[in-house]
Formats: structure tokens, C-alpha cells, sequence
């Protein structure tokens, strides 16, 4: 009997084991949904003739061609004139997979969404502040002031694809070696290809133009991108072939998993030539020989963030491996208009970042040549304002106290006063958007230190920064999901007036609506019916002023446009803005591991309007779910006049306001 009863608790221990393995399993192999659209293409793959001399000869190069119609393959190879791009799969890809209906198509989004994007053109300008180039990153040292983004593409581009026959790159650095070596002899082929296309337009009396491309775009995926940089360095290729890499959820300071040695040897000596690579060459004796061998080279690391289990954002960093000065990593989530977390094979069809990352790769097009940049920086800039978000590096020193903080980053233009001295003054909005001060109903004076706007109410709203600011309660600021100049706008004003054009010229107002910065948001609700309760569309920007950008200046004025009306349509969501003059300090938590294990944070009811919370928790694998929510809503103070806030009150009962909380 007692043997008996020792193996029923075995067997229960087993089941119980066995369960909590498979709920894991399932935990991590599950669905997820990332909110991801689809890309839809029509794809035709040209081959590329290989020498035979080639070893080995399995693998295969191949140009990508967006459209249904049949094309002839020879024809189409003579009108080559754009900028070329070489997809590189990673382990167990090829760009075949589309032909499989248990697998994804590699180059195919990229490639169609460039094609897309080329006809076209740009993506519609907004008035939201920009990113810009870091201090380390050489923002300090370099002017761009004068560098803008093409307002139209000059040139396509013409997407290659190696087919590596779908060889499991990650279990062998033999493997990863003869990947590189064939990238590397597909790089030469296709700049060759050009000249042959070039020399037979010419022979034939067809028009030509543009010059011919030097260097080939590398875009890689997973180990592929690893790839990329070992092709980068092989003593085999050009000089300046490659000067511009992109890579998506790539491993690059070491395999996820390395099942052999030779695939971590192969990472590491990789790795240590490409920190040599970036050092200037010197004699024995110290003496300057030239400039760093990959001084020339930019590397920007796209990774899918949290949702991304095969390979984790730590492996997809460029620390130590590249320099600022020279590329940088983003995660999906922090990426403009973007915003997704993605699984690894999702980020090659995610519509949101394939449409971002095509759009990029176009805009590093130098309209004059028809191709990328030459110069570095510029090139580095591009990535930074069309990947990154105005606010990706900004809220991080936000928070700090005025002595720590530099001035807010946004777009200048530059003018002189009245004895000729320059100035520095942030872009204004456009003339073409028409609304101005004149067209605003009675101004409103708030008396407290915040500010509601619940509709688009055609006001202007007065704040006194001295006395709203006092008290330590030195920043501003504010979240809305009104767009920048066709919704609100923002000035500093030396004093009162009645338009920035009645005060002299050396003490105008400033308008400082350009650094407005735009922020993930859901989708904005409708009105389904007239009469109807109106839902508030969730905030879409943030402004934020320090006690250095207000300095000199009496009053912020936050100008709200009129509402817009829409003859047999429902009106759009309900306009929302919240602002608050506030202590950074009282808005500092830190938050323990245990404690975000363990139990729940709640704030206090008065709490500022913009709250950091810093915590650090790491599980390996294992997903951490962090659930953020408000509890409270509706406002208890107008800081209005009692003649002035009984509008805002009737308007109010016809709203569902937000939250009067930011929680970063």
C-alpha cells in the first residue's frame, strides 16, 4: 500500500510538471496580437546570371519587380537607374518563402511599399518637432539647421535578394562564412549590372541620366543583418561598396543561441574588426596613416521589442560594436508612426514599419546625384528624424532640474532685431494653414495653475507665467490630441497684447508650437449619432516648457482653432488639451522589482500631470505584463472666472473627458 500511494504522488507530481511546462509552451507560442497591418504585393523576381566560377554555386541573386503584368526580364535589366538595395534573409530564409504558404515573404513588403512610396511621394508633412542628431551622436558638432527632408523623390529604388537556399545560418559559423562570401560577389554583380545596363543604354541612343551607383544599400533580417556588417569588413570587397546598413531584429553582440563554437567564435572576431574598423590608422610609432576604414559606414538596428522572444533587444544593440557618431538602435516601439511591438517575423510585413522603413531608405537620396548621401552625418540624420520620435530622448532629462537640462531641441529660424544682432526664433507654422489671432472669440484668463480645453472653441487662453509658475511649480506642460498649427498653437509673450503684431519688433511674441511632440495614441472614436455622447479621442502630443525656455516671457497663450463643421457628416471626436504648471520633483517614483511583482502603485489624487515611474525587472524569457490605468475622471476646477466657466461646465456634460493624467 505504501509503494502504491508513492506512485500516485509521483504521478501527480508528474502531471503537474508536465502542465505547468505546457502552459509555458503555450504562454510563449500563442498568438499574439501586435496590431499589425498586412502588406499586400505583387511580386515577379528576375534572376541574375552567376558566373560559373562562382563558389558555391547553389546560392542564387535575384532584382524584385512590383507588378502583375509579364515583363521581359532583359528589357527590364537595361533600364536600370536606380538605387540599389540588397535583402539579405537570415537563418532559414530565402526569397522563395513567399512561395510557401507556412512562411512569410522576405523582401516582398519592403520592396513593394518602396515602390509604392516612390509613386507616391513623401509622407504628408506634419508640425510635430523632429528628432534630431544626439550630442555623442555628433549633433553638437555638426550644423544641420539647413538640411531638410526631399519634398519628392528623385530617384526609385531597386531592390535585390540573395537566395541562400534557406541553410539554418544560426546553428554554424561555417555557414554564416560562405553566406558572407556570396553577399559579397552578389555586391559586385549587381554594381556591375548598373554599368552594363548604363553602357547598353548608351549604345543604343537611349536617353540616359543620373550617375552610377557606387555603394549598394545592405538590408538584412535576423542573422542576415549580421551578415551584412561580415560583408562590410571582408577584405574581398570595394572600397566604399557598402556605406549604409539596416538591419531588422538582428542579433549583433551575439547569437542567441550558440550551438556551436564556431558561431560564437565567428560573431566575436567580427565584432572586434568592426571596433578596429571605426580607429583612425596610425604607425607603430603613433604616427596618422588615414582615416578609420568603416568612417564612411552608417548602421541603424530596427529590433520588435518585447513581443520579439528569438531575439531580445540587449542582442540587437550596437554598443561598443559601432559608434554613435555612426548608427544606432531603435526599438519597434519607439519608432514614429509605428509605435508596435512585433514578433521576428513580423516586423517584414508590418505595414506601419515597412511603409516608415521604405519611406526612410527614399528620403537618403541626395536629389541632385540621385543617390544616398556621401556625407555621414547627413545620412545619420536621416534615420534619426524619420525613424526616431521628437520625444524618443527627450522625457528622459525632462524630469531632471533646470541646472542638469539643456535646451529643448526644436527647429529654428534664424532672424535679426532691431541693431542687427541675430536670433534665434522657433519656426512658426505655415502661412498656408489660415487661422490667426484675429480670428479668436474672447480671451480667456486662467487662474490656476492648469488648463482644460474640452472643445475647439476658436479661444485663446492667457497664462501668467509668473504667477501660475511659481511656488517650484517652474515647467509647463501640456497633452492634447489637437494637431499642431491647424488645431492649437502655443506663443510666449513679453506682455500683453491684443496680436503678435502690435508689439515692437524686438518683443514680439514667440511661437513655440514646433515643439509640440507626437505620442502613441489609439484610434480616435466617432460620434455615431447626433446628440450623442462624445468620446475623448485618446492624447496624441505633448508639449513641455522649461524654466529655461520661459524665461524673458510673461504669458503663454494656448490658441485653440474653431471648431471645423462637416456639412452630412458626424462630427469628429471630442477635442481635448490638458495643461499644468508643476514640480517635476513630485512626479519622481521609483519603483522597486519586488514591489512591481508583488503588488499594485496607485497615485494620489493631486498628482502632477507628468509622472516617471523607474523600475528595473528582467525575467529572461519569460513576458512581464505592466498594466496601466486611471481611475479618475472629470474636472473639478476650470481655473476660470465663475461668468467664464459656466460655458466650459454646459459643455462639459456632453463630453466624457479624459483623465487630467500623463503617466510616461
Amino acid at each position: 500500500m505504501p509503494g502504491f500511494r508513492a506512485k500516485i504522488r509521483i504521478g501527480i507530481l508528474i502531471i503537474v510538471v508536465v502542465g505547468i511546462c505546457l502552459a509555458a509552451l503555450y504562454g510563449l507560442l500563442k498568438p499574439i496580437s501586435n496590431g499589425c497591418i498586412m502588406t499586400y504585393m505583387y511580386p515577379t523576381y528576375i534572376p541574375i546570371s552567376s558566373s560559373e566560377s562562382i563558389s558555391p554555386v547553389k546560392y542564387g541573386l535575384y532584382l524584385y519587380h512590383e507588378g502583375w503584368k509579364k515583363i521581359d526580364y532583359k528589357e527590364h535589366l537595361k533600364k536600370l537607374s536606380g538605387v540599389p538595395v540588397l535583402f539579405i534573409p537570415g537563418n532559414g530564409g530565402s526569397f522563395k518563402q513567399a512561395r510557401y504558404a507556412h512562411l512569410l515573404a522576405k523582401v516582398r513588403s519592403l520592396a513593394a511599399e518602396s515602390d509604392r512610396a516612390y509613386q507616391n511621394g513623401p509622407l504628408e508633412r506634419t508640425y510635430y518637432q523632429e528628432a534630431s542628431l544626439r550630442p555623442e551622436e555628433g549633433g553638437a558638432d555638426i550644423n544641420l539647421s539647413g538640411f531638410q527632408l526631399p519634398n519628392q523623390y528623385t530617384s526609385r529604388l531597386d531592390w535585390f535578394a540573395v537566395d541562400l537556399e534557406g541553410e539554418h545560418s544560426a546553428m554554424d559559423g561555417a555557414i554564416l562564412e560562405e553566406h558572407t562570401e556570396y553577399v559579397v560577389y552578389a555586391i559586385h554583380k549587381i554594381l556591375d549590372q548598373y554599368k552594363v545596363s548604363y553602357d547598353t543604354r548608351t549604345r543604343e541612343g537611349a536617353a540616359v541620366s543620373g550617375s552610377l551607383p557606387k555603394s549598394v544599400i545592405l538590408v538584412g533580417h535576423s542573422m542576415g543583418g549580421f551578415v551584412a556588417r561580415a560583408a562590410v569588413i571582408h577584405p574581398r570587397l570595394r572600397k566604399s561598396a557598402v556605406e549604409t546598413v539596416l538591419t531588422l531584429s538582428t542579433p549583433h553582440q551575439s547569437p542567441p543561441v550558440a550551438l556551436q563554437p564556431s558561431l560564437g567564435h565567428y560573431f566575436a572576431r567580427v565584432n572586434s574588426e568592426w571596433r578596429e574598423g571605426y580607429k583612425v590608422q596610425t604607425t607603430n610609432t603613433g604616427h596618422y596613416v588615414s582615416d578609420p576604414v568603416l568612417s564612411n559606414v552608417v548602421v541603424v538596428s530596427i529590433s520588435g521589442a518585447y513581443n520579439d522572444y528569438q531575439v531580445r533587444s540587449k542582442l540587437t544593440s550596437l554598443d561598443n560594436i559601432v559608434p554613435p557618431t555612426h548608427g544606432f538602435m531603435i526599438s519597434s516601439t519607439g519608432m514614429k508612426n509605428v509605435w508596435l511591438s512585433m514578433e521576428h517575423q513580423a516586423i517584414l510585413w508590418c505595414n506601419q514599419l515597412v511603409v516608415q522603413a521604405s519611406h526612410t531608405l527614399l528620403s537618403l537620396i541626395d536629389s541632385r546625384t540621385g543617390q544616398p548621401f556621401p556625407d555621414t552625418q547627413k545620412r545619420l540624420a536621416v534615420f534619426a528624424r524619420m525613424l526616431r520620435s521628437g520625444i524618443s530622448h527627450n522625457f528622459d532629462w525632462m524630469m531632471q532640474l533646470p541646472s542638469y537640462k539643456q535646451s529643448i531641441s526644436s527647429p529654428v529660424q534664424n532672424t535679426k532685431d532691431v541693431t542687427g544682432s541675430p536670433v534665434h526664433r522657433p519656426v512658426a507654422c505655415p502661412a498656408n494653414i489660415h487661422w490667426n489671432d484675429g480670428g479668436l472669440d474672447r480671451d480667456l484668463y486662467i487662474q490656476i495653475n492648469e488648463v482644460t480645453v474640452l472643445a475647439m472653441d476658436g479661444r485663446r487662453r492667457w497664462l501668467d507665467i509668473q504667477k501660475l509658475g511659481s511656488n517650484g511649480k517652474s515647467h509647463f506642460v501640456l497633452v492634447t490630441n489637437l494637431e499642431p498649427c491647424s488645431g492649437i498653437r502655443l506663443h510666449l509673450w513679453p506682455e500683453k497684447g491684443k496680436s503678435a503684431t502690435s508689439l515692437p519688433l524686438n518683443d514680439r511674441v514667440v511661437e513655440v508650437t514646433s515643439k509640440m511632440m507626437r505620442i502613441p495614441s489609439g484610434p480616435a472614436p466617432r460620434q455615431l449619432e447626433p446628440g450623442s455622447q462624445t468620446e475623448q479621442a485618446p492624447p496624441s502630443a505633448v508639449f513641455w516648457l522649461g524654466p529655461e525656455d520661459m524665461h524673458g516671457f510673461r504669458f503663454l497663450t494656448i490658441s485653440v482653432a474653431p471648431r471645423p463643421t462637416v456639412s452630412g457628416r458626424p462630427p469628429p471626436a471630442a477635442s481635448m488639451a490638458v495643461g499644468q504648471f508643476f514640480n517635476p520633483e513630485e512626479g519622481n517614483q521609483e519603483l522597486s522589482p519586488w514591489f512591481m511583482l508583488q503588488s499594485t502603485y496607485s497615485q494620489k489624487e493631486a498628482h502632477p500631470l507628468a509622472v516617471k515611474l523607474s523600475f528595473a525587472i528582467s525575467l529572461g524569457l519569460l513576458p512581464v505584463t505592466l498594466s496601466l490605468k486611471t481611475v479618475g475622471c472629470g474636472i473639478r476646477n476650470s481655473g476660470l472666472p465663475e461668468e467664464e466657466a459656466g460655458d466650459l461646465e454646459s459643455s462639459s456634460k456632453n463630453s466624457n473627458p479624459q483623465p487630467n493624467g500623463l503617466i510616461i
